[in-house]
């Protein structure tokens, strides 16, 4: 019985520590972020930064000194990036992957709607706790950017939970791995006409939860100085970097993970971590085009865009679907 619970113990501590937790996040979610830099410099006719300089910016962050405002709340200022950071690792474990994942549950999809709002409040406490007008001002744009994304992201995941839940005889279905196998016998949600306006909506929230631009209303370098990170240097900032990286990782693993989890089906189990990660890097594809070819949105235009088109959108896919259509 103690070697079970040791084994049990030690397994878990993987799934954590090492896939699909911290080392594969760190890895993967730098590499789309390169991969990101890179596509956006071609597109715009520039040479760009090479696919691996997130991880040469990481390590170079981390051996530079942390310097801590003197109006600032030492403890929650240091503490917030880790919280934020240990969230969407978290968050990580919950999302299938080819079948797999670390935990399940039958509700999901409401855990990874709490997981998601905890980064973005670790950063909107650690810039109140900095001190500075810049990050307030920061912070505040964050707050809208959170209350504009929440409402299109609720009904999207309506949406998929009612689709699936009718199929399934159960109502509403919040399971990620019960949306996952019913793909995988039914196809992908993708396929369906009305899963489509949602799977559109979801690709326009990841960059706007990530704060990609156009939609870096909380940052916005050229305005307000980094904005939430203006105080943070050295090993702080690497880790908000690093979970802006994780941040774009579990967000599109989610994407692929409720609307294309039919593909690939039937295929060896490598071939079809592969299928995975190409499905992963197009979905990032389509955020590095919308990156490249618009202009950003001021923090008024942001939150009508989010609460007009993009709910509009998610709404027309949940009318469908609770008409069985």
């Amino acid at each position: 019985m103690t070697n079970e619970i040791l084994v049990n113990a030690l397994q878990y501590l993987g799934y954590i520590l090492i896939f699909p937790g911290f080392l594969f996040c760190f890895l993967c979610g730098n590499l789309l972020i390169g991969i990101d830099r890179k596509l956006v410099a071609r597109m715009q006719k520039r040479v760009g930064p090479p696919i691996l300089q997130p991880f040469y910016d990481f390590f170079k962050l981390c051996g530079k000194e942390t310097i801590i405002p003197a109006a600032a709340s030492k403890t929650t200022f240091l503490i917030a990036p880790l919280v934020g950071l240990a969230a969407l690792v978290v968050l990580q474990l919950f999302i299938p992957i080819r079948g797999f994942s670390a935990f399940s549950g039958t509700a999901d999809v409401i855990v990874l709607l709490y997981l998601l709002l905890i980064p973005a409040l670790a950063g909107i406490l650690g810039a109140a706790a900095s001190g500075s007008p810049y990050a307030g001002v920061g912070l505040s744009r964050e707050m809208v950017t959170v209350i504009a994304c929440e409402l299109p992201l609720v009904l999207i995941l309506l949406a998929v939970a009612k689709a699936v839940g009718d199929a399934a005889g159960t109502g509403l279905c919040f399971s990620l791995s019960k949306i996952a196998e019913y793909q995988v016998e039914n196809g992908s949600l993708i396929c369906r006409m009305s899963m489509i306006p949602a799977a559109i909506a979801f690709l326009m929230v990841i960059p706007g939860e990530t704060g990609n631009h156009p939609f870096d209303a909380a940052e916005a370098e050229t305005e307000i100085c980094e904005g939430m990170l203006a105080e943070y240097s050295g090993g702080p900032l690497a880790v908000y970097k690093l979970t802006h990286a994780v941040k774009v990782l579990t967000l599109t693993s989610m994407f692929v993970a409720l609307f294309l989890g039919g593909v690939g089906v039937g295929i060896p189990a490598v071939d079809a971590l592969i299928v995975f990660a190409l499905c992963v890097v197009i979905t990032a594809v389509f955020i590095s085009l919308v990156h490249a070819v618009t202009a950003r949105l001021k923090i008024e235009q942001l939150f009508k865009y989010y609460w007009t088109v993009v709910s509009g959108l998610a709404l027309v896919s949940l009318v469908l679907a609770w008409y069985g259509l």
